[in-house]
């Protein structure tokens, strides 16, 4: 009888929260009609969107009250609200500027990212520097940390709040500070970070922060840019009014209602599950030292999220070690879930320099808010076992 499956891979998807699902069957069940409509139905749909919205921006730490309140765009996950970030910030025009070559009367311009972002702003990033723009990669130290020197903040900013692959947390609060004081827009994806670690968009200082729910135990098909007040953002879809044009089409009553509850959970039970991940995941890199010998943890010695731990086994290639985990029903990755199907070397471990056999053994190993401290003891087990019979094949 095979052995029953141990997920290791919260980082990519986490399983929904059976009290999510509950929220999103009952927002189905009662209020089905378009929030756009203006009939009685569509205005009671309406509600419970903006109820969900403004419930969302609160427990992020926006502000959600006054003339100066700060603005949530849904989309349909972290990948878009990204793209939209790095495309609608960078893109606009400044005063007294001429319009770029092909672009007609939009702008491309400048924009630094760090050499650890997801796949989803390396993209977008490429795509800027395609039509036309500027575009800086910020290097990164051996822990995995951005480093970035003041007088080099001279244009558009994204850095993430914590890494997907390392769950090396990055100094996002003082690199917006200082790209407020010269006047430089930032922009974080602290997709891997809200839910598992403390965030509050204000605090931060940042314009724009990206968050996905299924990160933290929620529905997938939706996620959130939020905007500090005044930015400008230039959308990447057209075709309808919703939500002030910026991000046009129907939005989803229920998934919205699901990701608030789940931030809701999250928020409520951040402490108890912050130092439950923490201590399994101390446990697990434990065992696995404990065990064998020559094991890695990339980016141990900064400040990382409590649920993540990048191990690796030099000496043992790592997407081999991923199928035989998989086939010993160990759930794990070799980094992003959005580039899991490259065979290429971790862009986020070769920025950090680390050693060529460090990097070709290395994988991601992300507990959630439901796995247990038998998860931990057996997957510790199975990997031992299974790190040791690829070691004996060699």
């Amino acid at each position: 009888m095979p052995a029953a499956s141990i997920y290791l891979d919260n980082n990519s998807t986490t399983p929904i929260d059976p009290r999510v699902v509950e929220a999103m069957s009952r927002t189905w069940r009662e209020c089905g009609a378009n929030p756009s409509s203006q009939h009685a139905l569509g205005r009671k749909a309406r509600r419970v969107l903006e109820d969900a919205r403004e419930g969302i921006a609160d427990l992020l730490g926006a502000k959600t009250s006054g003339m100066d309140a700060d603005q949530l765009i849904f989309t349909s996950g972290g990948t878009e609200a990204n793209n939209l970030a790095v495309l609608g910030l960078s893109s606009i025009p400044t005063a007294g500027t001429k319009p770029g070559p092909g672009m007609g009367s939009e702008l491309p311009s400048a924009l630094a990212i760090s050499a650890i972002e997801h796949p989803s702003i390396m993209a977008a990033a490429e795509e800027l520097r395609r039509r036309g723009g500027l575009v800086q990669v910020l290097p990164v130290n051996v822990e995995g940390a951005v480093e970035i020197r003041r007088q080099e903040i001279s244009r558009h900013i994204s850095v993430m709040l914590a890494n997907n692959e390392t769950g090396v947390i990055q100094p996002v609060t003082d690199i917006a500070k200082d790209c407020r004081e010269r006047g430089v827009s930032m922009h974080t994806d602290a997709v891997q970070a809200v839910g598992k670690i403390g965030v509050n968009f204000r605090e931060l200082g940042v314009d724009a922060m990206t968050v996905a729910p299924h990160k933290f135990h929620g529905p997938l098909g939706i996620g959130a840019l939020v905007l500090r007040h005044g930015v400008t953002l230039r959308p990447l879809l057209f075709g309808g009014f919703q939500q002030a044009g910026i991000r046009p089409g129907t939005e989803n009553v229920a998934l919205a209602v699901g990701f608030h509850e789940a931030l809701r959970l999250a928020v409520a039970e951040l402490a108890e599950r912050g130092a439950t991940m923490r201590t399994l995941r101390d446990e697990l890199e434990r065992s696995l030292r404990a065990a064998l010998a020559n094991i890695v943890i990339i980016g141990e010695h900064a400040r990382r999220l409590p649920n993540t731990s990048c191990a690796s086994f030099p000496g043992v290639d790592r997407q081999a070690l991923v199928m035989a985990l998989d086939l010993a029903g160990v759930a794990c990755s070799t980094g992003s879930a959005c580039a899991s199907g490259s065979s290429e070397p971790s862009p986020t471990l070769l920025a950090m320099e680390l050693p060529q056999d460090v990097i070709g053994g290395a994988i991601r190993l992300s507990l959630g808010a439901f796995t247990t401290a038998a998860d931990v003891a057996e997957a510790a087990r199975r990997i031992v076992k299974t790190v040791m019979h690829l070691r004996a094949e060699k």
